[in-house]
């Protein structure tokens, strides 16, 4: 299944679109519903000299040809250089698409951010005609990594974008994006799709137990295919402490965790983590008000049984607590002092 039939009324609006293309578009959606490759798709039938009815490209002209390897004079992708990283290490033929920009090293902070110098790499390539007559076509990814000053420099190109240019800004978050960056944009939002098309979608990608995942992973279907791809020995762990509930030893606990986590290599897991104790907390409520659990279908039995002996004030108090906590997880003063402060709170929601 292509994405496009993933995400079919979103892909309709945009064909819709493009004999009157605005000169900016905000595709925004929650982490993991396929937004790049929707824009990448989409930027792919815009430069395809034979593209089909369906307004997929043909794959076969000269156009996609440059696209699949990366070196189409008239696109750009920028996003940060960890997300470049990782793409550059996956061996799916669909991931060998992914259309990097010319390849001009990034030097921002911590390989996290969109730099300004990353926009600046622009000038000469917007400064000159397109190829062929065609459109050109630049995508940011995730937008919301833009520093303030990459923000404001693609304001600035915004403000008077070039002729038969494009500009695609595909975020997670929109609202950490600038307000004047967000009026100056076509939004188009990504909703989750439904759950028996995601099912099938991640059947045909011939991963087992596609419910459990599709659950996990907040029905987002590329998020589900990652958690599988990348199954993590930590979140086993967290996951073991969570289900002892009032029978957790903190202490040994955190230096469980500790030791999983610091063999972790790329990515801080800390965020993750957060987010995967957000969802637990989630089911924990639900469950306590005799509702069906959202996320964790393979533990409902030991959150039902949690459940019981929490009191939602309790939860809602340490719900807050996480939202604080993510802030934190980023940039963690010291790890093991961050996970016995979880722990010690956590273990709270059960013997009080």
């Amino acid at each position: 299944m292509k994405i496009a039939e993933l995400h079919a009324e979103v892909w309709q609006r945009l064909q819709d679109w493009r004999d009157r293309l605005p000169h900016a578009l905000l595709i925004s959606g929650v982490k993991g519903l396929g937004k790049l490759d929707l824009a990448l798709d989409f930027a792919a039938c815009l430069l395809c000299e034979g593209a089909s009815s369906d307004g997929t490209a043909c794959g076969v002209c000269s156009a996609c040809q440059w696209l699949t390897k990366g070196n189409h004079p008239d696109f750009r992708l920028l996003q940060p250089e960890a997300l470049q990283r990782e793409e550059e290490g996956d061996d799916k033929e669909e991931k060998s698409r992914s259309r990097k920009d010319s390849g001009e090293e990034k030097s921002n902070r911590k390989g996290q951010e969109v730099g300004v110098d990353d926009v600046r790499s622009l000038d000469a390539f917007l400064s000159v005609g397109t190829h062929r007559q065609k459109m050109r076509v630049i995508v940011i990814h995730p937008a919301e990594a833009m520093n303030r000053n990459a923000a404001n420099a693609i304001l600035k190109a915004l403000e008077e974008p070039p002729p038969d240019t494009l500009f695609m800004l595909v975020a997670n978050e929109p609202m950490r994006l600038l307000p004047t960056l967000r009026s100056r944009c076509q939004q188009l939002a990504v909703p989750v799709p439904d759950v028996a098309l995601s099912e099938k979608f991640l059947r045909e990608e011939r991963l087992a137990e596609a419910v459990t995942w599709l659950s996990l992973a907040g029905g987002a279907p590329m998020s589900a295919l990652s958690l599988q791809k990348n199954a993590a020995a930590w979140r086993d762990v967290f996951l073991g402490f969570l289900q002892q509930g009032e029978r957790l030893e903190v202490i040994a606990a955190a230096a469980g965790l500790e030791k999983e986590l610091k063999a972790v290599k790329g990515e801080n897991p800390l965020p993750e983590l957060v987010e995967w104790a957000q969802k637990w907390i989630i089911d924990l409520n639900l469950a306590a008000k005799r509702l069906p659990i959202r996320f964790y279908l393979a533990q409902r039995a030991k959150i039902t049984r949690l459940s019981e002996n929490s009191r939602p004030t309790a939860l809602l108090s340490f719900y807050r607590y996480l939202l604080q906590l993510r802030r934190e997880s980023a940039h963690p003063l010291n790890l093991r002092l961050f996970l016995e402060q979880f722990f010690f709170r956590y273990r709270r929601l059960f013997v009080e």
